[in-house]
């Protein structure tokens, strides 16, 4: 039994209103990652994840596809878990705040605060995203929607969701009253927040200026944990959503043995950048409302995005981790996202890079290392390894110095969580090894048998190396590090904690013919796949948001190779003239369309393609492809939508789709 402190680690909890892409996939494997590493240098370890299910956005879902919010997220819950399983993500427990234990405990820590005047009633107004769950300031939205007289109407949110004016009665957070006790606790725990620099930002920008007090209920909604001492509110998402990382262990239930024990171990958070503000604000303060200790770490990471800025379906770049895996296989995903994210800021996704990695890394690299090891040791030894001995060569002792020095490096990056910098360390082993091999020519020392003892030296640092390689990538590819040691004849013997060359066991033999574990990829064939995949698998996520999307069992979603003929049936797409076409006061984006359809009146469309019409008054009297059978939708509080224009996109231009101008208006396209 493990003597070390026990080891607590957990994921955000994802909202589950989008189909989760590389960025969820991200934060979800580097946690991953970390509770396998921990496990391997002997800890306790539980490893937490889950999904966020209430709130105004979800009961809004469940009712436009005609079902209850509880079934809503019980399929969105399926297909994470089904996601997780496919990229071996070893969690210990799924956390759902639909939970009956979750929620009864989140009730009760709202009572105790209110009892304890932490919590009060009062009253709130501002600018509310739905999608997003969050108020803002009309400073903080990207556009502002004005009225004739100049008066705000609307905007919408940097998300790119629509906002809009909410007052209503509601329990509020003091915040401001632990303000001084929080930073204290920052100036006495400098590494709590990492990378460095980020508990600066939250300094600056949110503490300082004054922290206001958090509107934690809500009235206008009922799909939440009800107040019990005032039902017509529910929990806002921060306090029913954050207590999960309490609750999952025990917290305030009868069996609260893991609470007491991993709680007070050491507890890790990693969580994306933009959630950061909840975490080390909002977070800590309720804990000290309650008396709790504080987490030892929160651990805030950039996002992955594309040349063209953040993934988006719009776009056509969003790039999703069934994909990867199924084309590619699990450990180079793994492997891509940990290797490619740096510490502290952005990264960049390309599938130039992602193929380029493959290739270059793992097949040349890695690869290349184990063929030509196994080969070798098969062509002079029959199989068998030789006993590893020190000194042997002039070479030898270098290579051991290059392998302890980075193994140690592994271990401080690993403790950081810093796995770019990890995993670079194990591949400046693996690069020293490949150059040992050009060093010691062993095909040259075959010839001669008084160089015999030499020979076997170079066989069994090979492969005293890869098995240091195999034991250092255990916890990022799985799978290939699994490969590697029954390649080696050391399946499963694993003992991360006392590694080095010189642990290499005797009497171990390869296998009679090694396969390549990374084939060589086709560079521009692989590049062109994972380009098409994004542009379908954006275009194939039907939603009444760019962002967002319903499940199998709600909406239809389609394959672009391959769907039934109802499902194309299903939409109405007619021929409409446009008689007149204006751009809509208060937006940017926004053009207003009058059309004839068919109908005994005309039709009235908003569309969001005025920068690629500056001159919109060209579109008059063009037929036009339209969506007819659409919901009516209402936009900026007082024009109606009534079917949808198609257009083409394509390198950054847009262009309406057109008809001959035979055709009637009206007419069935099919």
């Amino acid at each position: 039994m493990s003597t070390k402190k026990p080891f607590y680690i957990t994921t955000p909890i994802y909202y589950p209103s989008g189909k989760l892409h590389i960025g969820s996939a991200y934060t979800t494997i580097a946690c991953d990652v970390l509770a396998r590493y921990k496990r391997m240098m002997n800890h306790d370890v539980f490893y937490l994840t889950g999904l966020d299910e209430h709130g105004q956005k979800i009961q809004t879902k469940a009712e436009e596809a005609g079902i209850s919010p509880q079934a809503y997220v019980d399929e969105m819950a399926k297909e994470v878990k089904e996601l997780w399983s496919l990229l071996d993500i070893s969690y210990d427990k799924f956390i759902r705040t639909t939970d009956n234990y979750h929620e009864e405990v989140v009730a009760q820590v709202f009572e105790k605060l209110l009892a304890q005047d932490d919590i009060y009633l009062g009253e709130y107004s501002g600018w509310y995203s739905v999608s997003d769950e969050e108020f803002f300031t009309e400073s903080q939205l990207d556009e502002v929607f004005r009225d004739e007289s100049g008066n705000v109407t609307g905007g919408i949110a940097p998300s790119g969701h629509e906002v809009e004016w909410v007052s209503e009665e509601s329990y509020f957070l003091r915040l401001g009253k632990y303000a001084d006790r929080l930073v204290a606790f920052f100036n006495e725990h400098p590494e709590f927040i990492q990378p460095d620099g980020r508990m600066n930002e939250i300094v600056k920008n949110f503490i300082e200026p004054g922290l206001e007090d958090l509107a934690v209920s809500r009235t206008s909604f009922t799909w939440g944990v009800k107040v019990p001492s005032n039902p017509k509110h529910v929990v806002y998402v921060w306090i029913d959503a954050l207590l999960n990382y309490a609750t999952a262990l025990g917290y305030g239930q009868e069996n609260d043995a893991n609470f007491d024990k991993f709680w007070n171990g050491t507890v890790f958070h990693i969580v994306g950048k933009d959630i950061l503000r909840f975490h080390s604000i909002y977070w800590p303060i309720m804990l000290m409302m309650l008396d709790m200790k504080l987490p030892e770490r929160l651990i805030a990471h950039g996002w992955f995005v594309m040349k063209d800025g953040k993934m988006s379906k719009s776009k056509g770049n969003v790039v999703y981790p069934e994909m990867l895996v199924e084309r590619f296989g699990l450990d180079p995903l793994r492997y891509y996202l940990m290797r490619s994210l740096p510490v502290g800021s952005d990264g960049t996704f390309t599938p130039e890079d992602y193929v380029g990695r493959i290739n270059y890394e793992l097949a040349n690299d890695l690869g290349n290392l184990l063929n030509r090891t196994v080969a070798m040791v098969n062509k002079y030894f029959d199989g068998k390894v030789p006993a590893y001995k020190e000194n042997v060569t002039d070479f030898d002792q270098e290579l051991a110095q290059t392998v302890e020095a980075n193994i140690n490096e592994y271990y401080k990056q690993m403790d950081a969580v810093d796995y770019p910098r990890a995993l670079e360390a194990v591949w400046t082993i693996i690069s020293r090894t490949n150059k040992y091999i050009d060093e010691t020519t062993p095909w040259v020392l075959a010839k001669d048998d008084s160089r015999l003892e030499e020979l076997e030296s170079v066989m069994s640092h090979l492969v005293a190396s890869l098995r240091v390689v195999a034991h250092l990538i255990q916890p990022f590819m799985m799978s290939t590090s699994n490969a590697i040691m029954e390649q080696l004849g050391l399946k499963g013997q694993f003992d991360l904690e006392n590694l080095s060359l010189a642990g290499l066991p005797n009497d171990i033999t390869v296998v009679t013919k090694g396969k390549p574990i990374f084939p060589r990829l086709d560079m521009d064939e692989e590049i062109q796949y994972i380009k098409s995949q994004m542009e379908s698998g954006s275009k194939n996520q039907v939603s009444d948001s760019k962002e967002e999307w319903l499940p199998e069992n709600v909406t239809l979603t389609s394959s672009k190779e391959e769907i039934k003929f109802e499902t194309f049936d299903a939409a109405e797409i007619r021929v409409a003239e446009v008689k007149a076409v204006s751009k809509v006061e208060g937006s940017d984006k926004l053009l207003c369309f009058k059309l004839d359809a068919g109908d005994s009146d005309d039709r009235q469309i908003l569309s969001g393609i005025a920068k690629f019409y500056p001159n919109e008054q060209e579109l008059v009297g063009q037929k036009l492809q339209i969506v007819a059978n659409l919901k009516p939708r209402k936009m900026m509080k007082k024009y109606i939508s009534q079917g949808m224009i198609l257009s083409a996109e394509f390198d950054g231009k847009l262009n309406v789709l057109t008809v001959d101008q035979s055709i009637p208006n009206g007419s069935i396209i099919g």
